[in-house]
């Protein structure tokens, strides 16, 4: 071939590659703003871009074109989380202001783990459907680490914030440097400068920690002390072009925020219920309010030792953070794990959650049928509130507060773009928006729980399956039942097992085949055996080999025990128990 015979070739195939087409036949539309579903539909995607939508009949589908039979099926949105951190993991050490136990976990573990780990997060979340991201708190090391994953199409869009600028500052976090995801400001010109630090680091909005009544004054007082540091920081960023979000939990610091320009407000006014003057000022204001109704009960649930975790989040979430929400059953502190327990599951301490729950939940119900914007968020990250997998329980909290599956369906996809202006890319299923969607096996209008019915995932104009998003490894598999077992959950324990598996003492001992016979064992053990836990002490894997070391309670009584899980086609297939003497 000749080289200018050679260069039309290299031509001709980019320009195919340019133009590559994805046809999605006979599929159900979701219009989230309108709130109506579009049967018969056939959407088109060129490269990285919805650029047609037309009735099947109306559409003739190129020969060489992929096409996706959509029938029976609905395709909404991506999904949008408008409220995550990951300098924080989900884990019981993620957060040593709320519980200190650096002395069994170092931090500077948990800051390693959430860099090394962001991808596989990310990996996480797309896999559930969630293709943009906002991180409202992070830290530099972060925002410089989320440029490497700009534009890569099996990977949700990331929009982070800087450290939250606040007007408290924990100790636990001092001296952190560019790994510190708090900046205390104590001035208005602290707050200006503090804008302007973060500019060279391009974050896509800044976030305030407005954080009142530690200085020993009223909410009210507290909170008028520290507006004008809020004010100077909400002005600074408008005036280089950055949206607001600010953390406030009370009627007055949501208040004053919205009333100083304030673009979104972060987590439910939980001390009373609004106004109705308070929601027209919303409105006024077109600020966005994102709930995170659970975001709380993770940490009670977690320190109370009373966590009841969905097969779901099993499945889903990083294994080996979900772990270690039961090790305070053997944190060797029993005075702080007593401490915490006693404290979180007082009667005055249940009565304040449940009466903040409500209070949440009915003021989520005013505003949203009062018609103002609603961005679902998790604040995943904090202790309990894992990445991707907390998603579901919010939004059927969402739905528990009364709204309607539409309005959330509308807050978890377009109204998350609104957050971040950007509803002119994404966040509908519309000509010449971002192919960034969802294809579901069943109508999430009907049963808010079919989010999780995920045929596809469209990102970037990719098709992926979802299950290829992110493939377990052995010891995800070998985490994964050890938390059923803690949890005495039989379905999630045995869910890693393969239906032929083999179980053995001393390596050549057979004790028993199938998990039937398993089921039944374990069930028995599950049903009748007090204060079983089993705290793993060492982990070792060696290919399609984990060799785990354990410490295992039965009532009072504790053994020692190594256990060799060997896995075979992505299942546990057998296991050998060797017993310490």
């Amino acid at each position: 071939m000749t080289y200018k015979y050679l260069l039309i070739f290299l031509f001709l195939s980019f320009a195919i590659s340019l133009n590559a087409q994805t046809y999605i036949t006979n599929v159900t539309v979701a219009d989230v703003e309108k709130q109506v579903l579009i049967p018969n539909q056939t959407l088109v995607i060129t490269n990285d871009l919805i650029s047609d939508i037309k009735k099947s009949t109306k559409v003739e589908i190129p020969a060489d074109a992929k096409v996706i039979d959509g029938s029976g099926k609905y395709v909404f949105p991506g999904l949008t989380d408008a409220h995550i951190h990951f300098f924080q993991s989900g884990g019981l050490y993620t957060r040593p202001d709320a519980i200190d136990l650096r002395s069994e976990r170092p931090y500077d573990l948990e800051i390693d783990y959430a860099h090394k780990n962001m991808e596989v997060v990310l990996h996480r979340y797309l896999q559930n459907g969630i293709t943009n991201v906002i991180d409202l708190g992070a830290t530099y090391n972060l925002l410089k680490q989320k440029d490497a994953y700009k534009n890569i199409a099996n990977l949700p869009s990331v929009y982070m914030s800087g450290p939250l600028l606040t007007t408290y500052q924990p100790d636990a976090y001092n001296d952190l440097e560019n790994d510190a995801p708090f900046t205390l400001v104590k001035t208005v010109e602290d707050g200006i400068n503090m804008v302007r630090a973060q500019l060279p680091h391009h974050p896509d909005l800044i976030k305030i920690w407005y954080i009142v009544g530690r200085d020993g004054l009223s909410l009210e007082e507290s909170a008028q002390k520290s507006l004008p540091l809020v004010k100077a920081i909400i002005n600074e960023a408008h005036r280089n072009n950055l949206k607001v979000a600010v953390h406030a939990t009370q009627r007055i610091t949501a208040q004053l925020a919205v009333e100083h320009g304030c673009d979104f407000l972060v987590h439910s006014v939980a001390d009373e219920l609004v106004t109705d003057d308070f929601i027209q000022l919303l409105k006024k204001n077109k600020t966005i309010l994102s709930p995170t109704l659970l975001v709380r009960d993770g940490y009670v649930n977690t320190y109370s030792q009373s966590t009841e975790t969905s097969i779901h989040e099993l499945q889903k979430a990083d294994a080996y953070q979900l772990g270690t929400l039961q090790d305070l059953k053997h944190v060797p502190d029993t005075v702080l794990v007593s401490k915490y327990k006693k404290r979180t599951t007082s009667e005055a301490s249940i009565r304040n959650l449940d009466k903040r729950t409500s209070i949440m939940m009915t003021n989520l119900k005013l505003l949203s049928d009062a018609g103002v914007l609603i961005a679902t968020g998790t604040d995943a990250g904090n202790i309990g509130t894992l990445h991707a997998s907390s998603y579901l329980a919010e939004v059927q909290a969402m739905y528990k507060s009364g709204m309607s599956t539409w309005d959330i369906m509308t807050a978890s996809t377009v109204n998350g773009a609104k957050v971040l202006g950007k509803a002119h890319e994404f966040g509908t299923v519309s000509k010449g928006k971002k192919a960034n969607l969802i294809l579901l096996d069943a109508n999430p209008i009907e049963d808010i729980n079919n989010i999780t019915a995920l045929n596809k995932v469209i990102n970037n104009g990719m098709v992926l399956n979802p299950n290829d998003i992110l493939k377990d490894t052995a010891s995800d598999l070998v985490q994964r039942q050890l938390n059923g077992y803690n949890l005495r959950n039989i379905e999630a324990f045995l869910e890693p097992y393969a239906d032929d598996v083999e179980v053995y003492t001393n390596m050549d001992q057979l004790q028993y085949k199938g998990k039937a016979t398993m089921r039944a064992k374990y069930s028995k053990l599950f049903d009748n055996t007090p204060n079983l836990h089993c705290e793993l002490t060492s982990r070792f894997v060696q290919g399609n080999k984990i060799i785990d070391n354990e410490r295992v309670q039965f009532g009072d009584k504790t053994i020692e025990a190594s256990v060799i899980y060997q896995i075979e086609n992505n299942k546990i297939k057998k296991v050998f128990f060797m017993k310490s003497e």
